[in-house]
């Protein structure tokens, strides 16, 4: 990896470090922690409740993580566990009118963090960087090399 290539992935690293912090880093309020509202921000993004075992595989997580992270959760009525009717051995994964309006306020910070950090660029800078960044993500998305 030359310069070009090692700067440009650290800035990546940085960027995406900070846009997380800004809107995802300070949810105490909220009560719960940075890695239940991606949990949240997972089910959300599902049109049906998805299985435990897929929200863990979309997060990187081992089950066992997911988990840990899952009970508090369920305790604050923010997500609810039913079984699968389609696999007894598996559970889905439902928000509760509660987790359905703490994932609203997420993203609204997420929205406003993204207006903060990418309002430096002009609106044909940011298409061009979405054109960009959709083909890097194309790349790492197809077959091992």
């Amino acid at each position: 990896m030359d310069d070009l290539d090692g700067d440009l992935l650290e800035t990546l690293r940085s960027v995406q470090w900070r846009l997380r912090r800004g809107a995802h880093g300070d949810v105490e309020d909220l009560g719960i922690t940075p890695a239940q509202g991606r949990v949240l921000r997972v089910v959300g993004r599902c049109e049906e409740p998805p299985r435990m075992g897929e929200v863990a595989l979309r997060l990187h997580i081992a089950p066992r993580s997911l988990t840990d992270l899952v009970d508090p959760l369920e305790q604050a009525g923010l997500l609810r566990r039913t079984p699968d009717p389609a696999n007894r051995r598996s559970v889905l994964l439902d928000l509760t009118p509660a987790g359905t309006s703490v994932l609203e306020e997420l993203r609204r910070r997420s929205r406003a963090t993204a207006t903060r950090a990418l309002g430096v660029l002009p609106v044909e800078d940011r298409q061009q960087l979405l054109e960009l960044l959709r083909r890097v993500e194309a790349a790492l998305a197809g077959p091992a090399e």
